[in-house]
């Protein structure tokens, strides 16, 4: 046969039929390849096999799919959950003599330490036998809590005003001073009534009405003492440090003698009186507001809003132009408004006095086309003659800027929408319509009479009440008010002569451009769970004396009891008391007034109590800048008049909480997280039957659930209360708000973990026998790195000490987290291992030392954030003495005088060193070398000097880089076969590679990345040379993309350099 016959032999090989050779004719050589041959025929034919096996198995589990049910996934084994089982009893110590678990677990940590330390009393002011009216006010540290409301749970914006202010107290109390936290709960009276009726109606389908007043605020203590200790428990929960004996409830009789007590005394001084004014009425409540509860939902044109009520949704955000004819004249005049129905109550039209447009108008009148209404044109310098026409209606009773025109300019004020939402019973055609639908009836009747202009979009503000979603109408209602004017002043004198501080001091414009413009304060309102107004009307049974109105104050008393106030209205009135008849107001007190007396009436005020003499005034307020005038200013003006002092010397306000992308937190997005969610953990299904068992509408709840799935999809890992509290004390920068993305709150408990793995490879460093010296000073004896981590300890404790002094919490938790992590787990417990582990007993004895100051030292300079952490390490440290503090909690906090010990030049040196084995491990990653494979380095110095500062970390550039040994040259080259890389002009880092590598398998590997590298940025280049990319992509996107072609680039230079270097080497 022919040596080409495709049937013969030779070509037998390729098809696999290898029978037909002739083995015995075949050279050595050629028998090798033919079993390699028959080898690889083999294992084509077994893979084949097992190919055409699975397809059939695929095939057959097809044909039977419809009638096999589908196997379950297997389950991915579940992480062993680490808990503290040692039967301790409540507020009993908790064992810490066994064996340390060999992960971090937020669980076993944090369990018995909370008991303990309230049990031993750590939190109280008289911790260790101390008198607090024998302590000085500058030993002393005071500030109460601002209370949360009864009715819900903490939110993250509640966790970080805990967890800043749990840090400043911790801080205070480990540098000696008395410290007082106080903690407190606010009755929340709009809130509480909204929820106990809710329920009411939910499970017994009943209104307060039913009940009547003295039942329903029974069944609200009822609910209160069932379910507001919820708060408190997630206080306990995020570790504060509370003196729990003091709490305070602002219903407690205590705190409602004091209410009592300030409103009679205003009200004695002429500070607080009767008036009739606009106020915020919310008619789904029957209540007035005040201007927090009162949320501003801004439009940007024509949108339906859902009201309570209201079948079908209202329009808002049109502005209706109509028009008023001029009595006795073919002239009109036209005016706009947003609210449309109001016009029913116009008593005027404004012009400006400068507009030539109506000056021959001036003095004359419009008809009101529905009622025989005569109204003037006014003229009044409010009025923008730009806007619109240049042509105001006037409607006093239902808009404040027309109020106060109204006042000025002696109007009259007509009421046209009631209490419950209605038009009134004077309005014809209109009454008893609901104030919307009037809004469509009044715009048609507009239309009938032919004085209908036009309709178009408007941005505007619509107010909301938080509490009903019901739209805020403006009413005249008789209420009580505190005249603010010289309080005011009195509080802005305070920040200007510096008696009270402000931080950030950008706050101060604020709360002067409030204070200096503020009305007065209505503090009534219409609800029956709070302090009742502790006043009295006068009806007198005397023909002489004329019966008065509600409205005026001098028919009003105010008193303790009913028998005070009969005597203060016979006193008044010249009369007996057998012709008085009293009746108490039915209103109750404004929840602010009440928290304005706090600081206070927690220690029972107006009684001269030693707590209230002790207390009085505290040291620091803090709190978020929202509540700057409605909470801080009040208590400031309370304290001012009512105490004669300020209620603190400081406040620090802190930013807002927001979400990971900037937003506000709010339920119906889905992104108010419960502070113990993140703490526990929590699943997603967990997250989203929790907004099923909340108030949110459908459309509302199923954009929250989508919110939730984009944010959380694996929901929430377990934290732990000190990597929050870590967290949200970092992120406290002041003046800025707070994008708090939940998830890098698990970077914190990583941290977390590493100080657990710290602390326990040192415990087994320091060994049984270990016992510190009974105060750490130098032997003289230690090394440049024992010195280097000490003088960084140093800079710790000043950064931590300047930053607490500061408010600068960023600078503390950066300080502590440097030094933990990149200073003594990266460097110098890698250095000491060789020591712990060598031979060199004083090297061993001097490193131990060391690494006990900076264990002890550490975990004292974060424990103010990180409470349930270090406790548990530091409880399993050895003492100095016996005779220390039981707990960290009371353990001195490191002082800067203890550690003189910085050098800067000794840290500069170590840093350059630091950068040589960067550069050393950098190299090593670049060429795949792994830990076993030993490398010469050669590090080559431009001058003797920085040679000889690098023969003093010779062991360290060693032991970090895996080296075999490290040469040090100035005047010689380093050999043939190194890789090479630039630290700074004075020094070169060089590794030998040669005979450690497979060079051309290396080159191989490198070109493969390269050229991978090389397509991405030349598919990113093309996509940006686009004509249409700078105006179709969004801008965050096009910055992406700007720094992922930077990182390619220089990716793509690095390997290039490295494959230089090994082209070299081959050749």
């Amino acid at each position: 046969m022919s040596a080409t016959d495709p049937n013969s032999g030779a070509a037998a090989k390729g098809s696999g039929d290898t029978a037909a050779v002739d083995e015995s004719q075949l050279s050595e050589k050629e028998l090798k390849k033919l079993a390699k041959q028959k080898e690889k025929q083999r294992e084509k034919e077994e893979k084949m096999k097992k190919f055409l096996e699975k397809k059939q198995a695929q095939q057959s589990s097809k044909e039977n799919s419809s009638n096999e049910p589908k196997k379950e996934k297997k389950k991915e084994k579940e992480k062993e959950v680490i808990t503290y089982d040692i039967k301790t009893e409540k507020g009993g110590k908790k064992d810490t003599n066994c064996a340390m678990p060999n992960a971090y677990s937020p669980a076993y940590v944090e369990a018995a330490w909370y008991d303990w330390w309230v049990k031993e009393g750590f939190f109280k002011p008289e911790y260790g036998g101390r008198d607090p009216s024998k302590t000085k006010p500058e030993d002393k540290f005071v500030m109460v809590i601002p209370p949360p409301n009864v009715t819900g749970s903490l939110h993250l914006g509640h966790a970080l005003t805990n967890a800043v202010e749990d840090t400043l107290a911790r801080w205070h109390r480990m540098n000696g001073k008395m410290v007082l936290w106080n903690p407190g709960c606010d009755h929340a009276g709009i809130a509480t009534q909204v929820v106990v009726e809710k329920k009411l109606m939910r499970e017994q389908k009943l209104t307060r009405h039913d009940l009547g007043r003295e039942k329903f605020v029974d069944e609200i203590w009822k609910w209160k003492n069932e379910k507001g200790d919820r708060i408190y428990h997630q206080l306990r929960r995020l570790g504060g440090s509370f003196d729990w004996d003091r709490a305070c409830f602002t219903m407690d009789p205590k705190l409602c003698k004091a209410v009592t007590e300030a409103f009679i005394r205003l009200h004695d001084m002429g500070l607080i009186y009767r008036s009739v004014r606009l106020v915020n009425w919310s008619c789904a409540l029957n209540s007035a507001i005040s201007d927090i509860e009162v949320d501003k939902k801004e439009l940007e044109g024509r949108t339906f809003l859902p009201v309570p009520g209201y079948n079908d949704k209202v329009e808002f955000g049109v502005l209706v132009s109509f028009a008023y004819p001029v009595e006795n004249s073919e002239d009109r005049i036209i005016v706009a408004t947003t609210r449309i129905e109001t016009m029913l109550g116009d008593t005027a039209v404004a012009v400006h006095p400068n507009d030539e447009r109506y000056k021959h108008l001036h003095s004359k009148s419009v008809q009101h086309p529905f009622f025989d209404r005569k109204m003037p044109i006014v003229c009044d310098d409010f009025v923008d003659m730009s806007f619109g026409t240049g042509a105001v209606k006037i409607t006093p009773a239902h808009d404040q800027n027309d109020y106060d025109v109204g006042m000025r300019l002696k109007l009259p004020f007509l009421t046209i929408i009631d209490e419950k939402g209605n038009i009134t019973q004077d309005c014809g055609q209109f009454a008893g319509m609901k104030r919307f639908d009037a809004r469509k009836a009044v715009l048609q009747a507009l239309k009938d009479k032919g004085l209908f202009i036009e309709i178009k979009d408007n941005p505007m503000v619509v107010p909301i009440c938080s509490r009903s979603k019901d739209v805020i109408e403006p009413l005249l209602k008789p209420q009580w008010y505190v005249d603010m004017k010289d309080m005011s002043k009195d509080a802005v004198d305070a920040v200007k002569n510096g008696d009270l501080k402000l931080i950030p001091e950008m706050h101060n414009k604020t709360w002067y451009s409030w204070l200096e413009n503020s009305r007065d304060w209505c503090i009534s309102r219409q609800l029956w769970w709070g302090h009742r107004v502790p006043a009295y009307f006068i009806n007198i049974d005397d023909p002489n004396i004329p019966k008065g109105t509600d409205s005026d104050g001098s028919y009003w008393v105010s008193a303790r009891s009913k028998e005070e106030a009969l005597q203060k209205a016979a006193d008044k009135f010249k009369v007996s008391k057998d012709k008085i008849k009293l009746s108490q107001d039915e209103d109750v007190l404004d929840t602010w007034f009440s928290s304005g007396l706090f600081p206070f009436s927690i220690f029972g005020w107006p009684d001269q109590t030693p707590d209230l003499e002790a207390f009085y005034p505290g040291a620091l307020l803090e709190t978020g800048h929202d509540i700057l005038f409605f909470w801080v200013a009040r208590m400031v003006i309370c304290g001012q008049k009512l105490m004669g002092k300020l209620p603190f010397k400081e406040v620090y306000l802190h930013a807002m909480v927001r979400d990971a992308h900037g937003r506000k937190m709010s339920k119906s997005l889905g992104n108010v997280i419960d502070p113990l969610d993140v703490i526990q953990g929590i699943t997603l299904a967990e997250l989203q039957q929790r907004l099923e068992d909340g108030n949110l509408d459908q459309k509302e709840m199923e954009k929250a659930k989508l919110g939730q799935k984009k944010d959380y999809p694996s929901g929430i890992p377990e934290c732990g209360t000190d990597a929050l509290r870590f967290a949200l004390v970092a992120y406290t920068s002041q003046g800025r708000d707070i994008n708090l993305d939940v998830l890098r709150v698990q970077g914190y408990r990583f941290f977390c973990n590493k100080l657990w793995n710290a602390t326990k490879f040192a415990l087994l460093s320091l060994g049984e026998d270990f016992k510190p010296t009974e105060c750490f000073k130098l032997s003289g004896k230690e090394r440049e790195m024992d010195k280097w981590i000490l003088s960084r300890l140093w800079l710790a404790v000043e950064l931590c000490t300047n930053g607490f002094a500061s408010y600068d919490f960023p600078a503390v938790t950066t300080g502590c987290y440097n030094f933990w992590l990149y200073e003594l787990c990266d460097w110098y417990l890698e250095y000491m291992k060789p020591i712990i582990y060598g031979q060199d007993e004083e090297a061993k004895t001097i490193c131990r030392n060391v690494l006990y100051t900076c264990l002890d030292v550490g975990l004292r300079l974060l424990h103010p954030m990180m409470p349930f952490v270090t406790e548990e390490l530091f409880q399993r440290l050895p003492r100095r003495h016996a005779n220390e503090p039981p707990s960290i909690c009371v353990t001195p906090y490191p002082a800067q005088e203890d550690f003189r010990l910085r050098n800067i030049e000794l840290e500069s040196n170590v840093e350059f060193t630091q950068n040589v084995v960067k550069s050393l491990r950098s190299m090593r990653a670049d060429y795949n070398l792994t830990n076993k494979q030993k490398a010469d380095v050669y590090l080559k110095c431009s001058d003797d000097s920085t040679g000889n500062l690098l023969k003093n970390f010779v062991d360290v550039i060693e032991s970090s880089t895996n080296a075999n040994t490290v040469h040090i040259i100035t005047t010689d080259s380093p050999p043939v076969g190194c890789a090479m890389s630039t630290v700074s002009t004075k020094c070169e880092t060089h590794l030998m590679l040669k005979g450690l590598i497979d060079v051309p398998k290396e080159i191989s590997k490198l070109e493969g990345k390269r050229d991978a590298l090389g397509k991405q940025l030349t598919k990113l280049q093309e996509s940006t040379q686009k004509p249409d990319y700078s105006t179709k992509v969004p801008e965050d996107v096009r910055q992406q993309n700007s720094e992922k072609m930077t990182e390619l680039s220089t990716g793509i230079e690095k390997l290039s350099t490295a494959l230089s270097t090994l082209l070299t080497l081959e050749s």
